[in-house]
């Protein structure tokens, strides 16, 4: 099935603002900036804010040491990406981010260990800049609770699944073992995840699992009979728009923790896991 030509509508970033329309306020004040952009030029402000109250208090006969002067920059920074609309993820990687790097500064560390960290987490987190997309990990209560959404078995026949960002990869060998009778399919786009993925599949022998490096928006989601995603806000009424599209009716698109606004689920399988998470299910 040929993809229809104007999801090439798509190319841009994705929406950020959200039903409220506070949040829509909010992030108006940075309107057009990439949200990775917008928490850099916060954190310069909250440089030079947090300056020239260090130089008050020098002023005033009390000295600002790096560790104290770092944490006020970071409480500026989580406090302008609050007030700017950045997402609540934002916040503490701004809190963080100058105090862990002083930390860093005071192991004196070789600059080959700050180089390795830095091409492990580029890696990892290598398309994040431009999906928004953090890699998050599905613990296995999803995983069970997703195996019970999965088509019924049927002799002689097989149904197709696809993790839409599958990670590690450890959802879908999970699901490769407990249901043979499905085909599993995945998409990766960090290389690092990606590598990870494929070397656990290829090692573990399931040959109804493959997993391949690319964007989720070139897949063709007209071959599957279940879609799931765990991605984060950002991206998901564009997700939505391109399930719509070319999805089967009848098929399952399942979310785990990120809804689409304005679009409420058939059902939502709340998990005791770690982060309380919610399987979103929409039957379309």
């Amino acid at each position: 099935m040929a993809k229809p030509h104007y999801l090439a509508a798509f190319t841009g970033w994705p929406n950020t603002v959200s039903d409220s329309p506070r949040t829509a306020r909010r992030a108006g004040r940075l309107a057009g900036v990439p949200p990775p952009v917008a928490a850099l030029l916060l954190q310069v402000a909250a440089f030079l804010i947090a300056l020239a109250c260090a130089a008050l208090a020098r002023r005033s006969g009390y000295a600002v040491t790096p560790m104290p002067f770092a944490f006020l920059c970071g409480f500026i920074a989580a406090l302008l990406s609050r007030w700017s609309g950045l997402a609540s993820w934002w916040l503490p990687i701004q809190l963080f981010f100058l105090p862990a790097l002083v930390w860093a500064q005071s192991l004196d560390l070789p600059p080959g260990w700050f180089l390795a960290a830095f091409l492990v987490m580029l890696a990892i987190y290598w398309s994040t800049f431009r999906t928004q997309v953090p890699l998050y990990l599905s613990s296995r209560k999803a995983w069970r609770a997703l195996e019970t959404l999965l088509p019924a078995a049927s002799p002689g026949k097989d149904f197709s699944f696809m993790d839409l960002g599958s990670g590690m990869g450890g959802m879908l060998l999970y699901l490769a073992n407990t249901r043979p009778d499905g085909r599993y399919y995945g998409v990766e786009s960090a290389p690092l995840p990606f590598l990870a993925s494929w070397l656990r599949i290829a090692l573990g022998g399931a040959r109804n699992c493959r997993v391949r490096w690319g964007s989720l928006w070139s897949c063709d989601l007209a071959q599957y009979d279940v879609v799931f995603a765990y991605l984060s806000p950002v991206p998901m009424e564009r997700l939505w728009l391109k399930a719509k599209i070319e999805m089967r009716p009848g098929t399952l698109f399942v979310s785990n923790t990120f809804a689409v606004p304005g679009h409420p689920p058939q059902n939502a399988i709340a998990l005791d896991d770690l982060h309380r998470s919610t399987l979103y299910v929409w039957r379309m």
